[in-house]
């Protein structure tokens, strides 16, 4: 479970925010599969709509722009964004994401490895409404502020409390990762943030750091699935 700051800008997600307004919205069980619509009580952006497919392809540029995310990820594939708003009293009862998802209007599918939540409102604009994820250390409540992500195994039973003041907006996404173990993937992650980190200080000797991305670049060699 990583933490992604600032995905989108205050004016970004003003601007999301505001064109998200103006569209259609429908019931959020409607999409849910399974035993998740059930226990899914909330409303969606109609991912038919012209302006909610920008706002999801802009989204997307913005994943693939954040070096982040993509250390965390490595996404292979990625489910286009969908936008949900939970209103008072609306919650999400504990679930598990679909392990295959069909990209709309293709015959393209992807194994939700990764699933990411962009907030877009922010923590005081509403009460309720953690995103609550079991681990193994426990359950971790995730409450973050407007343009902040976080991202956590899709594997992961996790549910959206039910809001009790306010209005929760929210993009959600799924990707499906070129190294599909989550621990291997984990490992990976913390190489990389070292590395990163190493360079940010800049002494460490380049002998040094051409050698850590050279087993960093290998190990994902050696466990990409494409």
């Amino acid at each position: 479970m990583v933490v992604i700051e600032k995905v989108l800008s205050k004016e970004q997600v003003s601007a999301y925010r505001q064109q998200l307004a103006q569209c259609p919205w429908g019931d959020g069980r409607q999409t849910a599969m399974g035993m998740a619509a059930s226990v899914k009580q909330n409303h969606q952006a109609d991912a038919q709509d012209a302006n909610v497919q920008q706002l999801a392809n802009q989204l997307l540029a913005r994943i693939g722009d954040t070096p982040k995310i993509v250390s965390a990820a490595l996404p292979h594939k990625i489910f286009p964004p969908c936008f949900n708003r939970y209103s008072e009293t609306e919650e999400y009862g504990y679930h598990v994401d679909a392990a295959i998802m069909r990209i709309p209007h293709t015959s393209e599918v992807i194994r939700s490895d990764v699933s990411m939540t962009v907030f877009l409102s922010e923590p005081e604009e509403y009460d309720g409404g953690e995103l609550v994820i079991s681990t193994e250390f426990g359950q971790q409540q995730i409450k973050l502020p407007a343009g902040y992500a976080v991202v956590y195994p899709s594997s992961s039973l996790h549910k959206v409390t039910a809001v009790t003041r306010g209005q929760r907006v929210a993009a959600i996404t799924w990707m499906q990762s070129m190294v599909a173990d989550t621990n291997l993937r984990q490992t990976l992650y913390q190489l990389d943030q070292s590395i990163q980190k190493l360079i940010n200080a800049n002494k460490t000797d380049r002998a040094e750091l051409d050698n850590l991305h050279n087993v960093y670049h290998n190990l994902i060699r050696q466990f990409t699935q494409l």
